[in-house]
């Protein structure tokens, strides 16, 4: 029974789980990727990438169900990368990121 006990108490830690994020993009011909991150569980954050040779200035919307949508604005440099995050109030449980970049 003890040794049950010590491997239901071993695997809680395995329990955590990552919510599902939906990334939807508007690039309007530019050079950019991106990746999400499941910071905390009331936090989420991106990360965007210019491959192209011009500057970009990009909109990222943070949606989380019922509470308001947070909105970063961002300059990615030719050849650089920014981040963008957003807290909110309670625990994510699907994130939605809108992601629109257009030429500086």
């Amino acid at each position: 029974m003890k040794k049950i006990c010590c491997v239901l108490l071993a695997m809680v830690p395995l329990s955590a789980f990552a919510y599902p994020i939906a990334v939807e993009k508007s690039l309007n011909g530019l050079k950019i990727d991106y990746i999400t991150y499941d910071t905390d569980s009331d936090m989420g954050s991106i990360q965007v990438a210019n491959y192209g040779d011009v500057d970009a200035s990009c909109k990222v919307v943070f949606s989380n169900g019922p509470e308001a949508p947070r909105t970063r604005r961002i300059e990615v440099p030719a050849g650089k990368h920014k981040n963008a995050s957003a807290k909110f109030s309670r625990a994510i449980i699907r994130l939605k990121i809108d992601l629109s970049c257009t030429e500086k």
